[in-house]
Parts: structure tokens; sequence; C-alpha cells
């Protein structure tokens, strides 16, 4: 199989990716690998070294642009309820390599979890958090995802306070005339309703995009190679 070479635009994201964490970044005339009909990953590596970023984080970086995109995952107003992540390994996990995944696991969720094996599939459980191992082509497949559910309950609280209060509104209109019993009760269904509703946000706009750096940086890890 003839060896995968990478594009202008492949090239440039792979090393700026890699060089992330790295204290140099890529000689702009090198980076773009303009001119060249495609560069290797082992030539990747070598203008990675010349500014001083590991080959294994240039290697994880290619790897990166192959990455099986997770499932979305469900959303309420444009915020995410959950987050999800995955990757396909080049390797199967040994034993002793899944042993030092639940330990990165638990330390990284500070959560001690729950380890179910059934044959090849592998399971870390925290209550709604599931990273999962699975045979894949070639290599392991490990997904992670997980929901945020006390935001989803406070969301669909506030979106039933609210509908409640329009059908009120709906009802005093056909009839023509205000009931008091029904205008005492849209005042304490509109507050509830709305600072419900922001508070599930607030929960989502603080969890969500902490939850997906986690995933990422133990996805980041694996690809990287074993574990140490």
């Amino acid at each position: 199989m003839a060896e995968r070479r990478f594009d202008d635009d492949e090239v440039s994201r792979i090393l700026a990716r890699a060089a992330e964490e790295s204290v140099q970044e890529p000689p702009a005339d090198e980076a773009t690998g303009v001119g060249r009909p495609g560069l290797t990953l082992a030539q990747l590596q070598e203008i990675g070294a010349q500014a001083g970023i590991p080959a294994a984080r240039i290697a994880a970086a290619a790897r990166a642009l192959d990455r099986p995109a997770p499932a979305p995952a469900p959303s309420f107003l444009g915020l995410a309820l959950g987050a999800r992540d995955a990757t396909q390994l080049d390797r199967r996990l040994t034993d002793e390599e899944w042993e030092r995944l639940v330990v990165l696991l638990r330390d990284t969720f500070d959560a001690r979890g729950q380890v179910q094996v059934i044959g090849n599939l592998r399971q870390w459980t925290n209550g709604n958090l599931q990273v999962l191992v699975e045979p894949g082509t070639g290599g392991d497949r490990v997904r992670l995802r997980t929901r945020n559910a006390a935001a989803q309950a406070l969301l669909s609280m506030g979106t039933t306070f609210l509908t409640t209060a329009l059908i009120l509104v709906g009802i005093t209109q056909a009839q023509g005339t205000v009931d008091p019993a029904i205008a005492s009760a849209l005042v304490p269904l509109v507050g509830g309703g709305i600072g419900t509703l922001i508070a599930g946000i607030v929960r989502l706009r603080r969890w969500a995009p902490l939850r997906l750096l986690q995933m990422r940086r133990i996805v980041e890890r694996l690809e990287a190679g074993p574990l140490p």
C-alpha cells in the first residue's frame, strides 16, 4: 500500500495542532510544503524536529485528521446537553494499558467509576459518563460520552412552566375575561420557567466545555501511543 501523503492544507493543520503545546512554532517556509507533491509522515516529523516538536505529537496530529467524528450530542436552543468524543486506535489495548486508562479516567473525572469487561468489550462508567472500548478496524475504537441529566431536567421543567403559562393565556383570551385564579398563577409560572431555564443554561455553559476538553485530552493521550 502506498504511503499516505498530506497536502498543503493538511500539513498546516497537523503542524499547527502538534505545535499547540510546543515552545516553538514550525518555520513558516517549511510548514506549508509549498511546491511539494505532498509530504509523508516521516517528512513531517523531520520538519517538526527542526521546530522542536516531538515526533509522537506529529504522528498523533496526523492521525487526528482521520479520527471518526462522534455522533452529535442532543442539544437545546443550540446548547449541547451532552459531550462525546471517539478515536480509532492503530493498536489493541493490552490488559495493562486498559488498567492505566482506567486510572487516567479516574484522575481526569475525579470519580472511581465501575469497570466491566465482557469478552473483547471493555467499559468504564460513572453515572451518565461512559467510556467504551471495542474492537475496530486495525485496532480498538474508544468512545466517550456523557450527558448532563440535571441541566436537562431544569430545561425540561422550565419549558413545561412556560408552556403551561401560554396555555393559560390562551384560555383567558378564549374566554374574553380575566380569571383571577389564572392571572395569579401566571406570574409564578412565567418567573419560575424563566429562572429554571436560565439555571439550566448556565449549568450547561460551564459543564460542556470542561467535559469536551477532558475527553479530548484522553483521546490525544491514547493517540500519542501506549499509555506509560
